[in-house]
């Protein structure tokens, strides 16, 4: 018996379920690892984890366990394997890469080891190489560097397990599906469902907690909708075992699914009610599940005297919600309390403390992570003796001694920033940055025909206690619309993180409403609901005010051009012509409405989607006047050929880009990253002068290096 040793991961919060999971699936003993669970095995055993895991998002083959103290120690770890055993040489792979506790920190420079280890060694055996393949290589590999142990395994998975395949690539769908299996598994549906009790959730969205409950309640392998795991053409694979696994599966589906309970979902959202049935469709369970626009107040009384009521309602986006959001919870518990005596039910949230407003006392809260947002399962029995009085919305504590002094920094800094924004014809900037340590929140004014304010949370240290940290955000946003003196409805709030790869590109929501602000005589759109930054970062507006005043007659380009906000400056300023350049179609488009707004739809304006570095290499004898080059610090999208970093690149991105620049030409370069160092003797024909504090105004003194930005020029021949 060919017995392997295997790792599979799970979402935080998940672990126990995964090694119960794998009991069930004939794993024997395992070890909690990486989040996850390790186990050893037989080939097949992996592909049946593979096909039937609810709950993990990889199966790793651990290939080899080294010391990797250094980057030159991990590419001869990883060269030492032999990888004419896993792939060919006109193979693709992609390299996946987490790093902890490591000198070598970052993940992407490792990666790129990986991957050089790789392709070097078949180059050197056949004269050929792999390529890479970010989006659906032929072997993905995963790098684990902890400390200095590095663990190089085969990801058999591919992608995320959490892919059914029956939700369409990029729609909206907050909740991932192992993870909406795993809170059908903490509130019991497996015996639930067994003992013929029925589901129902009345705020259903995509439907991703009713299509995973009939998975269950059918017997049906998760895996049988996917069309593709890491493994099909890994040199390994064993076709014959595969098909075995999958043809037990489809027999167990439809012995199954031949006595699967009541299922329904409800929506008062139409779209979402038609997106939640396409899904149902595409997971083959349409015919067993029910999907109804109903308002959360209009749920039906079920006819079953037992059954599973699970929801995950909404966090909220906006201050504006709040009330909303208490009114719903508040709604959803006189449904319950009203109409399912005798059932469980389960609440799933990113906001824990409005389910006091729900009005019944939970038995059991299970702690889950759903992205970065720490989130409860309340686990309720609906019983007369669980039911408590609802909260009195009436009941406002008064602000603390910190609130307070929150309250008098906003109001000062609205006072005095106000001044120099009006002197300045400014209408969007930041009025506060964290000024107290203890409120770790960006805060923008945006004012259009109405005012908005957009507020960020910084991630709070390790040593801050999470608990006070939580309470902290809670008091900040209470105080905000007093202190502001803006509606609550016009108070948007989002969690900062670092945007990886197409993070950057990805919607939070799908409300598609645009507002119309100014900046100099440019007229410029924001959204501050569908992603995380508003499409004008407010930080570069000296840079664009400059370019625009700079641009008159020249021939601009716009790299990594966003919203194109740099654009319509230019195109206002007088430029000759604009090209911008950019991966997102999205914001192409963006950048197409914004040029609209301003009258410059004309043919002199270019929209160019495509990865800029491809793009920059392919130009042959184009000249550019004024280049305004903001790349991102970090990206690995699958629309680029390779990893991007701006420390290790920026030198040769600078020594292309410059080919594209007119004799007298002037390059503005910015970026984000805090730590950047310029290589001024990397590029010896090039002039570069630091403008950062020409490009910092009086609203970003208090974090000047939230950017840096240099002038480039040719030197004089000679």
């Amino acid at each position: 018996m060919d017995k392997r040793r295997y790792i599979a991961t799970t979402p935080r919060g998940c672990a126990d379920l995964l090694a119960e999971e794998l009991r069930l699936l004939g794993v024997g003993p395992t070890r909690q690892r990486w989040g996850g669970a390790e186990f050893e095995g037989p080939l097949e055993l992996a592909y049946a984890v593979c096909l039937w895991s609810r709950l993990a998002n990889r199966v790793l083959l651990p290939l080899a366990e080294f010391d990797a103290h250094t980057p030159e120690a991990l590419y001869e770890g990883v060269r030492s394997i032999d990888w004419s055993e896993h792939l060919d040489a006109h193979s693709t792979l992609a390299v996946d890469c987490q790093t902890l506790r490591s000198k070598i920190s970052h993940s992407h420079y490792a990666a790129l080891k990986v991957k050089d280890a790789i392709v070097d060694q078949f180059r050197a055996r056949e004269n050929a190489r792999p390529s890479v393949d970010l989006r659906r290589p032929d072997l993905r590999i995963n790098a684990r560097i902890s400390g200095t142990q590095a663990t190089i395994s085969l990801d058999l998975s591919g992608e995320s397990l959490h892919r059914r395949g029956y939700r369409k690539e990029g729609s909206e769908a907050p909740l991932k599906e192992n993870l909406a299996a795993a809170i059908l598994l903490r509130a019991g549906w497996s015996e639930i469902a067994a003992s013929g009790g029925s589901l129902l959730d009345p705020l259903c969205g995509s439907g991703t907690l009713v299509i995973e409950a009939a998975l269950i309640a059918g017997d049906s392998a998760p895996g049988l909708t996917r069309t593709h795991f890491g493994f099909l053409k890994w040199k390994q694979h064993q076709p014959h075992i595969w098909q075995r696994q999958l043809e037990a599966a489809r027999v167990r589906r439809r012995k199954g699914m031949q006595s699967i309970p009541t299922l329904m979902g409800c929506d008062c959202d139409e779209h979402a009610v038609q997106s939640a049935r396409a899904n149902a469709v595409r997971a083959q369970v349409d015919t067993h599940v029910q999907f109804e626009q109903r308002a959360v107040q209009d749920t039906p009384t079920p006819s079953d005297q037992s059954g599973l009521l699970v929801t995950n309602p909404p966090y909220g986006e906006r201050l504006g919600d709040e009330r909303a959001l208490k009114a719903l919870y508040a709604d959803l518990g006189v449904v319950i309390k009203e109409r399912f005596v005798g059932w469980k039910a389960a609440v799933f949230t990113g906001r824990p403390d409005l389910g006091r407003y729900i009005s019944l006392r939970a038995v059991l809260v299970n702690k889950f992570n759903n992205g970065p947002i720490e989130c409860r399962l309340l686990r309720f029995e609906v019983e007369q003796r669980y039911f408590t009085t609802p909260p009195s919305q009436a009941d406002r504590k008064a602000p603390s001694e910190g609130a307070q002094m929150l309250i008098n920094r906003l109001k000062k800094n609205r006072r005095i920033l106000g001044r120099w924004a009006r002197r300045g014809g400014i209408f969007c900037y930041r009025i506060y940055d964290a000024d107290l340590p203890e409120y770790a929140l960006a805060v923008d004014l945006y004012q259009g025909d109405e005012q908005w304010v957009h507020v960020q949370e910084y991630q709070a240290p390790a040593s801050v206690d999470e608990r006070r940290a939580k309470e902290r955000l809670e008091e900040a946003l209470a105080v905000l619309p007093e202190a502001l003196e803006v509606d609550q409805e016009h108070i948007y709030f989002k969690v900062r993180q670092r945007q990886r790869g197409r993070a950057q590109y990805e919607k939070f929501d799908t409300s598609g409403v645009f507002h119309t602000v100014s900046e100099g005589t440019a007229k410029l759109l924001v959204n501050f609901t569908d992603y995380l930054d508003t499409g004008l970062f407010l930080d570069h507006r000296p840079t664009r005010l400059m370019i625009g005043q700079q641009a008159r007659g020249k021939r601009f380009l716009n790299l990594f051009s966003y919203t194109g906000a740099a654009t319509v400056h230019a195109g206002l300023g007088g430029a000759e012509t604009t090209t911008s350049v950019d991966m997102s179609k999205t914001y192409l488009d963006w950048a197409r409405r914004n040029l609209e707004l301003n009258g410059l739809d004309g043919g002199r304006h270019e929209l160019v989607q495509a990865d800029c570095i491809d793009w920059i290499k392919r130009q042959r004898g184009a000249r550019y006047d004024l280049i305004f080059l903001d790349p991102p610090t970090f990206s690995n999208s699958k629309r680029m050929q390779d990893h991007f970093d701006v420390q290790r690149d920026h030198v040769e991105l600078l020594r292309v880009i410059s080919s594209l620049l007119s004799e007298d030409g002037v390059l503005v370069f910015s970026n984000n990253f805090r730590r950047f160092k310029m290589d001024t003797e990397a590029l010896p024909k090039l002039s570069t002068a630091d403008i950062t504090a020409q490009t910092i105004d009086k609203d970003f003194e208090r974090n000047a290096r939230i950017h840096a930005c240099w002038k480039i020029t040719h030197k004089p021949s000679g």
